[in-house]
């Protein structure tokens, strides 16, 4: 890869034709349109946050160096940002007002209401450029590498990096889009923001069954993303049709598991929503966000739940009570070895060979106090399951 130093680019120059426009999906522009800012392996604008877009246009008041820059040569006169987008894309936004910035006085000033010094000061500000050329492998391995900005690269924006084309290009306009309408509703399920590109990676998680980068080597050149598209809307409306009621412990499950794994289990919808309320309630219930699989599961899991297991205390009264009355009839303190044949008929367990059981089972209505519950030997404990 060879690289060329420029020192007498300016941050003017640079905003020569600046264009940029809140979908992010649809590029950023700058150095007089021969300058694309967002190319399709980019990851959206991050620093639109008034701090780190802020910092940028401080530090150039202030003097302080912004850090190389590199631009990758894509032709004679035209050129895309390899590393150095999120300052661009800052200092582009000031000058043409699109955020404000506190002076010495703490009063929010635009680009166009402060001294002309400083205006003349920020636009004269020389940026370190390093033009790239090189094949395709050599930008996209260099670019993996890059943390100049600072914020490291996530798994998915170095995905999109290495298998950029129309397929990539397509996806993040659907799903690493801010403006897009149905965000509202992904975000019940799903963690994280489409800047980060969170809804695409889950998306191609989804689709590919886990196999993400497979994926997108398989579909790069697409010009469609339709089967993307209706998996992802599939498990959305799956959830959507079976708990009327969206909760908070919802967000972040593994819905395209459970969607594959449940898709043709057939649910009466009025249940579900009444079990939903039950297990709401239940004051025994420590992980909520186990509900939704144990409905979908028909129950047969409580593990799932963590239900609120017995305290030392009951354990320790229970274990002495039990032992009492096992030595007076000669028998074992383990309920299900003294009924039994074998040689442990009449053993008496040690405490920390037992393990709490409830009596009648948690999931068929038993509760986790001292009355619902009896010591088993850990043999017979982990045998009786949820019997």
């Amino acid at each position: 890869m060879k690289t060329t130093l420029k020192t007498n680019i300016t941050v003017n120059d640079i905003c020569e034709g600046f264009m940029y426009n809140e979908s992010e999906g649809k590029g950023l522009f700058g150095l007089s349109g021969k300058l694309t800012i967002q190319p399709e392996y980019q990851r959206n604008y991050i620093y639109a946050d008034g701090k780190k877009d802020v910092a940028v246009i401080k530090s150039i008041l202030r003097g302080y160096p912004l850090g190389l820059i590199y631009f990758n040569k894509v032709g004679s006169d035209k050129f895309e940002v390899l590393d150095g987008q999120q300052r661009i894309t800052s200092f582009g936004r000031y000058v043409t007002n699109k955020f404000a910035v506190k002076d010495e006085n703490g009063m929010e000033q635009y680009f166009n209401g402060i001294a002309k010094d400083k205006q003349e000061k920020i636009l004269e500000t020389k940026i370190l450029i390093y033009e790239c050329e090189g094949r395709e492998s050599e930008i996209k391995e260099w670019f993996k590498t890059i943390n100049i900005a600072g914020v490291p690269l996530n798994d998915q924006e170095l995905l999109n990096a290495v298998y950029s084309g129309p397929f990539v290009t397509l996806g993040k306009e659907e799903f690493s889009n801010s403006q897009n309408a149905n965000i509202h509703k992904w975000r019940a399920y799903i963690k994280g923001s489409a800047n980060r590109q969170e809804f695409l990676e889950r998306a191609l998680d989804w689709v590919s069954k886990g196999n993400i980068g497979d994926y997108m080597s398989q579909h790069r050149n697409d010009t469609n993303i339709k089967e993307l598209k209706n998996y992802f809307n599939s498990v959305i409306e799956w959830v959507n049709s079976i708990f009327k009621e969206v909760e908070k412990e919802m967000c972040g499950l593994e819905w395209g598991r459970l969607y594959e794994t449940y898709k043709n289990t057939s649910y009466d919808l009025k249940k579900v929503s009444g079990q939903v309320r039950t297990l709401y309630a239940d004051p025994y219930i420590k992980n909520r966000r186990g509900i939704f699989e144990y409905i979908l599961g028909g129950g047969k899991s409580p593990k799932l739940l963590d239900v609120r297991v017995f305290g030392e205390a009951t354990k320790q009264s229970v274990y002495a009570e039990q032992t009492e009355k096992a030595k007076g009839k000669s028998v074992s303190n383990c309920p299900l070895c003294a009924v039994g044949h074998d040689a442990n008929k009449s053993k008496i367990w040690k405490l920390e060979e037992m393990e709490a059981d409830h009596v009648s089972a948690w999931s068929k209505g038993g509760t986790t106090d001292k009355n619902n519950c009896q010591m088993l030997c850990k043999t017979h404990n982990r045998a009786k399951g949820n019997r």
